[in-house]
């Protein structure tokens, strides 16, 4: 059978081609999206997806969790592999559980192999570095053949996501698609209509395509560094000649692929020997704590949380008391837009890098088709609909319409 199958940073869908139809599948319980995340117990044999891998780390169980696995491609990290319970394991093997287990899933419930699938890649998996690029699509096709898959081929997130809208569209529509996701934001600029959704070949009506590295993890790590990490320490002195406490740990701290390379005893001691020199040991004990009890990941999920909150309320307050207890922070959105300021202008600038490649105005863009989860940022989404003040919005399937149109493109090449 065909398929095709969004292995995002944050959140993957996997769409089953039957028929010339496409279905998402329930990849947990009734959910048909799952979160990027492996949790591998130490007491149990078989590693644990999605939501449940999350759960059972929250819940204190002894384990390695790990979370957007999507950004180690095509970096040295795929190299160096990890340390799993005692034994090192390499990133090939840990996003092949959890791609294989996505197959796995799909073929239960189909009851046929899957054999053929479109993936879906970022414009760029790294800015101004093709040889990264190249790398990273390398490696994913070889993971999703290593896990069965026979025949693998690639498109565009965003070009997906335009497929997926363009079987609902009553005209023909100039579309400019923005995919903000967890790791990367992308954009097309492709014409829409229903009398060409079927063609082998749909070059002549993608115009223009973009990407930049920064995506919902990186509002994450922003908003951690503003509004939380400066009651754990980040941003005072120590010692007699007043030093900054050294930012990467703190940095690392607020980002999710980062997080497990900061439980090493070498960094234990390092942290615990600045601590008599503090000059708020009270701040900076916190931080110890997420180091000595592993609770990096609690926080960060607290931070996210907290960004999500921000969309539909102006302040919002994260209960941290897996830190101390009755310890919280109050955010208003008003410090998070601060925080997430230059992500947004990037964006757009990346944005006016899609419209010129494409060689059309503001003004000719019809259709807005907003996808992935970052684009509920409020400061975002207003400064988008601000800019194409002309043209509608849609935000239908947000967080499933790069693997419908994943699915529509499988049927397209694989028949």
């Amino acid at each position: 059978m065909n398929c095709g199958l969004d292995f995002g940073t944050s959140n993957s869908t996997l769409a089953l081609c039957r028929e010339r139809a496409v279905t998402l599948v329930p990849l947990e319980e009734d959910g048909i999206t799952i979160p990027s995340a492996v949790f591998y117990s130490a007491v149990a044999p078989q590693p644990c997806f999605g939501k449940q891998a999350m759960q059972l780390f929250m819940e204190g169980e002894e384990g390695r969790f790990m979370r957007s696995l999507k950004r180690i491609l095509g970096t040295s990290l795929m190299n160096d592999g990890t340390v799993v319970n005692g034994k090192l394991k390499k990133f090939e093997d840990v996003l092949g559980d959890f791609i294989g287990h996505m197959k796995a899933v799909a073929e239960q419930h189909s009851g046929v192999e899957m054999i053929n699938v479109v993936m879906g890649r970022p414009v760029h998996f790294a800015d101004n570095d093709s040889k990264t690029d190249s790398r990273a699509q390398d490696e994913l096709q070889n993971i999703a053949q290593a896990v069965g898959f026979k025949h693998v081929a690639f498109q565009y997130e965003p070009i997906a996501a335009a497929f997926a809208h363009e079987r609902n569209l009553p005209s023909e529509k100039l579309a400019l698609v923005a995919d903000i996701g967890g790791g990367t934001s992308d954009f097309t600029v492709i014409r829409l209509a229903q009398d060409v959704m079927d063609k082998a070949d749909r070059t002549d009506d993608i115009l223009g395509n973009s990407g930049i590295r920064i995506g919902g993890n990186d509002f994450d790590k922003d908003l951690s560094l503003r509004a939380f990490m400066p009651d754990f320490g980040y941003g005072t002195d120590y010692g007699e000649k007043n030093l900054p406490l050294p930012a990467v740990p703190f940095h690392d701290m607020s980002e999710w692929s980062k997080i497990n390379f900061l439980y090493t005893p070498k960094m234990h001691k390092q942290m615990r020997d600045i601590l008599p020199q503090s000059h708020a040991p009270e701040k900076f004990s916190r931080y110890i704590k997420l180091l000595e009890e592993e609770k990096g990941h609690q926080l960060l999920a607290a931070v996210e949380d907290c960004k999500i909150g921000l969309t539909d309320h102006l302040q919002v307050t994260a209960s941290l008391d897996f830190v101390e207890e009755a310890f919280s922070v109050t955010v208003v959105r008003s410090v998070f837009n601060d925080a997430v300021d230059k992500h947004v202008r990037a964006i757009i600038a990346d944005i006016d890098d899609c419209l010129r490649q494409a060689q059309i105005a503001e003004e000719a863009v019809e259709l807005i088709i907003l996808t992935g989860g970052t684009t509920e940022v409020p400061l975002l989404k207003e400064t988008i609909a601000a800019k194409f003040p002309q043209a509608e919005i849609s935000e239908e399937n947000k967080l499933s319409s790069v693997g419908l149109g994943l699915g529509y493109e499988a049927i397209r090449r694989f028949g």
